[in-house]
């Protein structure tokens, strides 16, 4: 229950459907206050939930770990817990990002495009807000501050669902992250949380055309495929990601070594870590790739082929499901293949359109791979891990796009903007 419970439910509590469309109603109020505010107004809003979230570290973990407690009681998984955990280095990951946003420029106003026509009209295309966006998300506190902040310097309202296992944190964030806001005489409704409603609190979300602008869904291929096949409002997909890399045979041994290891296992419970090795069968640096992976912990599901390259490391016999499989844990499937065209037919086959990944030496190997591959971000000779907002200096992230539309890859602030035409004329009539 929110700690702004008093001030966020209405007297119609029993009817989710108009308590939502309400919080909605409310929010878009707040947006256009926020659309007269200028950069350093959102600045200076950023700052203050940066300030606050500091202020209040002690307060957040100990949220953070009821929920982590309630998490271990009813069994969820390591990765799971893993999404879920906030601590100090964590929340000052949050605060160094709401800081990058400072730092970048406001998209609002930006001129996309802009002429004289030869009839004396004056035409512009501009970035402008979205208006309300909706987030459902699933255990993952930081997404609630990420997702606050980007609206807030794209000057968007937003309604936050951010499921049961994370509730008591997100209680603290949004309630401290309004407080912020209320301290520079911004709305607090620019961020309300519609957490209390519970599923039928997203279900109501999902319905809210008109009301909500666009929604977007983060977390498993559950959550994500509710969203897109049953919403009525805008979606804009967010990708599982059935990553690959694709070792070539000329990829450097110790290059190779330390970006598997890295994609795999720096942060294995997130949508860029690795899930698919795809190995040239002439790789002379396979045999030490897959020793380091095993070595340090990862379970290797293999085709027959690559557990004949690694005797006496214990590997699992990989079916079907495996080239399928977003494991996010400590797990990696593995083929050995033929050509890269067997590579690539393989990551069209089974792909998310994600990120893929290619190690090699070869300039032309690169070129291809960079043009036949479909997926929203390529990456040659670094870890997948950088398929993220903040390492592309974007500030933060929304989610990663694999959708073909205006927002592809991670989103940042210009993927919460819109355009609009302005045309000024002295008089101008058609004729």
């Amino acid at each position: 229950m929110s700690l702004d419970s008093a001030e966020t439910k209405t007297e119609s509590t029993t009817d989710v459907a108009t308590s939502v469309n309400q919080l909605a109603d409310r929010a878009r109020r707040a947006s256009r206050t926020l659309a007269r505010a200028n950069r350093d107004w959102k600045d200076k809003a950023l700052r203050a939930i940066a300030d606050t979230i500091d202020a209040h570290r002690q307060q957040i973990m100990a949220a953070n770990a009821k929920d982590l407690e309630n998490g271990r009681e009813r069994g969820t998984s390591a990765a799971m817990l893993d999404r879920l955990k906030l601590d100090d280095q964590r929340i000052d990951g949050l605060i160094s990002a709401l800081e990058e946003l400072i730092g970048l420029p406001d998209p609002v106003g930006r001129v996309v495009r802009g002429e004289t026509l030869p009839n004396g009209l004056r035409m512009r295309q501009i970035n402008v807000p979205m208006g309300v966006i909706g987030t459902i998300y699933e255990a993952r506190p930081n997404v609630t501050v990420d997702i606050a902040g980007l609206s807030l310097k794209s000057g968007n309202a937003v309604l936050l669902r951010g499921g049961s296992a994370a509730l008591n944190s997100n209680v603290a964030l949004v309630n401290y992250i309004r407080n912020a806001l209320e301290s520079v005489s911004l709305p607090r409704d620019l961020v309300i949380s519609v957490d209390e409603y519970g599923r039928e609190g997203a279900d109501a979300m999902m319905a809210a055309r008109g009301r909500i602008d666009v929604l977007i869904p983060r977390g498993g291929r559950e959550l994500i495929q509710r969203v897109v096949t049953t919403a009525k409002v805008p979606v804009i997909e967010t990708g599982e990601g059935n990553v690959h890399i694709f070792m070539s045979a000329s990829a450097d041994e110790e290059m190779a070594t330390d970006i598997l290891l890295n994609a795999k296992t720096h942060r294995p419970s997130v949508c860029n870590t690795v899930e698919t090795l795809l190995i040239a069968k002439d790789s002379p640096a396979a045999p030490a790739v897959l020793r380091a992976l095993a070595e340090a912990g990862v379970t290797l599901h293999t085709d027959a082929r690559v557990a004949s390259l690694v005797p006496g490391i214990e590997t699992i016999a990989a079916g079907e499901d495996d080239w399928r499989n977003e494991y996010l844990d400590l797990d990696i499937a593995v083929k050995l293949v033929d050509t890269m065209d067997e590579a690539l037919e393989h990551i069209r086959e089974y792909s998310t359109g994600h990120t893929e990944a290619i190690i090699t030496s070869s300039l032309a190997e690169s070129e291809r791979f960079i043009a036949e591959i479909e997926s929203a971000a390529v990456i040659v000779n670094a870890s997948t891990r950088f398929t993220d907002g903040g390492q592309l200096g974007l500030g933060a992230e929304v989610g990663i796009s694999t959708q073909k539309m205006h927002a592809r890859g991670p989103m940042g602030l210009s993927e919460l903007t819109t355009t609009k035409w302005i045309v000024q004329g002295d008089g101008h009539i058609r004729k």
